[in-house]
């Protein structure tokens, strides 16, 4: 994809995992490498030997659990985060001191007293905000089981690309799911990926028409005094 969207590199934890397909790369970008099928192992001569490429399972579902299997994942991503702050400050304060007198008599110049004093101060402040913000993303994205982690959680990770007459649109994802959370059809919604990174994006006409320009994004920046 282009600088409008980055894609997540793989998490460096996993990927150096040990049973992890070797050299992986995210799917579509430079690097990524062909997923070769292996020769069938030999199986002495039984007729139920690797059926179907696999090996036979006659107790097992249909559930991804080995590394290169594909498990679908729904995206159900609802988010909604609301906040307001007030602040009123207000203080008044005044003082007052009448005229004394000196030897008796009232300190005055042109019949005004110059010893009487009055004081008054007064100061306020009243600052409010308002931020609200909602998110919504549905679909299905079909992933790879890139590492099993030994616990019964599956390491999985996946994008699709998606070329319009208008631009490029890219979903990708990237978690930690556990093999009992995935339904007898092979899916699993997003609200039960651990440790998710989601990414939905794209480039082209529409997206550039979403975006602030280089002007406009100077003047909101922290670089701008005012």
């Amino acid at each position: 994809m282009s600088g409008d969207v980055r894609p997540f590199a793989p998490t460096a934890h996993y990927a150096a995992a040990p049973n992890a397909p070797a050299g992986y790369a995210a799917p579509g970008h430079a690097g990524a490498p062909a997923y070769a099928q292996a020769a069938p192992a030999a199986g002495g001569g039984s007729i139920y030997a690797n059926a179907g490429g696999g090996g036979m399972r006659l107790f097992e579902d249909n559930k991804a659990r080995n590394v290169g299997d594909l498990l679908t994942i729904v995206l159900v991503e609802n988010t909604a985060a609301r906040t307001a702050a007030k602040t009123s400050v207000t203080k008044d304060s005044g003082l007052g001191m009448g005229a004394p007198t000196l030897f008796g008599q009232q300190v005055t110049m042109n019949g005004k007293n110059l010893l009487e004093a009055e004081v008054e101060g007064s100061r306020s402040f009243d600052g409010k905000g308002d931020s609200a913000q909602s998110n919504q993303l549905h679909g299905q994205i079909t992933v790879r089981v890139l590492q099993d982690l030994g616990n019964g959680n599956l390491l999985v990770r996946g994008d699709k690309q998606l070329r319009l007459n208008q631009g490029d649109e890219l979903v990708q994802i990237q978690g930690i799911v556990r093999v009992s959370d995935i339904g007898p059809d092979n899916r699993i919604t997003s609200d039960r990926v651990g440790d998710a990174q989601i990414v939905y994006g794209g480039r082209g006409t529409l997206a550039r028409s979403n975006a602030m320009g280089w002007l406009g994004r100077f003047f909101n920046s922290a670089l701008f005094p005012y």
